[in-house]
């Protein structure tokens, strides 16, 4: 069966380049976007996840903020108070 068409050297040759710029350029966007997205709550600081209004909320603070966020919760007892509660005992923040 004979080809319709034959390619030049020049364009094998551009369209070599170009599949090797878009494979570069796909692998530096991977590469670029790699990593921890959730890294360790530092000591003294608080992230708990709870339920909200509309979905997840991230209740997080630092030092006395965290503090401050602990004591409030440790005055209710409602599942998503509990749950900062426990956040705060696990990061060991006096409250």
């Amino acid at each position: 069966m004979t080809p319709l068409y034959k390619l030049s050297s020049r364009e094998i040759k551009a369209a070599s380049i170009t599949l090797v710029v878009t494979v570069a350029a796909m692998l530096a966007v991977v590469f670029a976007t790699i990593g921890d997205s959730n890294p360790p709550t530092p000591m003294g600081c608080i992230r708990a996840q709870t339920a909200g209004i509309v979905g997840a909320e991230t209740i997080s603070g630092c030092g006395v903020e965290a503090e401050a966020k602990c004591a409030h919760a440790a005055l209710y007892d409602s599942p998503r108070a509990q749950g900062v509660v426990a956040e705060c005992e696990r990061q060991d923040i006096k409250f």
